[in-house]
């Protein structure tokens, strides 16, 4: 017998994750939270459309993990605490086996972030994963993109390029790398683990954060343009993992670290007394004047999604 809508529902999707903020949630009309006095909503979405954000005969369950946690992300670039999200899914069909997989990876998603399901969609077409994610942090106590000022430092957490070749090596690429190493850089790619508990612990230091999806470069330059500054990027600074520096073709390794994206990091910007916290790099500067300088280039524009 076919399942129908509220059968699927019922059956994969209630009763995901927890959140004391939560007072109703999957299976009304409406969630219902209520926040602490005093604390503001931050509120994000994602879409993921198959063949443009991932591969068609990927995992249903990483599908559900990459689509949650790149939802997240924006949150921890915000400064945000999760505090729940609403997953709206277009199925060619509902197939069982791929939905347990899929619930899977939201469930795996949910505890990782502390993000419950309260709420969402289902219906036919091309499989397609809207995720929108809700925070809260301190009225007025929340990190932007327009805060950088000439004599901060630009900082970013962990390392970079390491989705973008776990992608290619996702692809079948046939290189000398290591076992371990195409394992690593193949689980930054589909298993990303946005940097919440950063985000948090920078507000009210950072000057302005943003979290680097499109890429070092692209991400840098909507710093840049909304706080309306320049930034200076050391190259050799850049955070490399030991894994991207065995890969053989050290100049494809600097580019995805340069260009690739999908390593959920966050690039933010520091007053010059500020501690840098751990597991972050300091790579560059911010200056008066516009655009991202590195290698001798300016770069003025990041990632569009209709242009590039």
């Amino acid at each position: 017998m076919a399942l129908g809508e509220f059968d699927l529902i019922e059956r994969y999707f209630a009763q995901i994750g927890a959140s004391p903020s939560v007072r109703i949630g999957v299976g009304d009309d409406a969630a219902v939270l209520e926040l602490p006095a005093g604390h503001a909503h931050l509120i994000s979405t994602d879409t993921a459309v198959s063949g443009v954000h991932f591969l068609p005969d990927a995992s249903p369950s990483v599908i559900a993990y990459r689509t949650i946690m790149a939802a997240a992300s924006d949150l921890a670039a915000m400064g945000a605490k999760p505090e729940g999200m609403l997953l709206a899914l277009t199925l060619p069909e509902a197939s069982p086996d791929w939905l347990a997989a899929f619930a899977e990876g939201v469930r795996a998603a949910s505890e990782q972030a502390t993000l419950p399901l309260i709420g969402g969609d289902t219906t036919r077409g091309p499989l397609t994963v809207t995720v929108t994610v809700l925070g809260s942090a301190p009225t007025g106590c929340y990190l932007t993109r327009g805060g950088a000022k000439p004599g901060d430092r630009l900082c970013v957490s962990g390392t970079l390029g390491d989705a973008a070749a776990g992608l290619f090596l996702l692809g079948g690429a046939d290189t000398s790398i290591s076992s371990a190493d195409a394992a690593f850089l193949q689980g930054r790619f589909s298993q990303p683990t946005p940097r919440l508990a950063l985000g948090q612990t920078l507000r009210g230091v950072a000057t302005s954060a943003i979290d680097v999806s499109d890429g070092l470069l692209a991400d840098a330059a909507h710093l840049a343009r909304l706080s309306s500054v320049g930034l200076t990027i050391d190259p050799g600074a850049i955070p490399i993992s030991a894994a991207l520096r065995a890969y053989p073709a050290p100049a494809q390794a600097r580019e995805w670290a340069l260009r690739g994206g999908d390593d959920y990091e966050l690039l933010f910007t520091l007053p010059d007394h500020a501690v840098l916290p751990d597991d972050c790099t300091e790579i560059g500067q911010v200056s008066a004047g516009s655009g991202v300088h590195c290698d001798g280039v300016t770069h003025m524009t990041g990632y569009d999604h209709f242009e590039n």
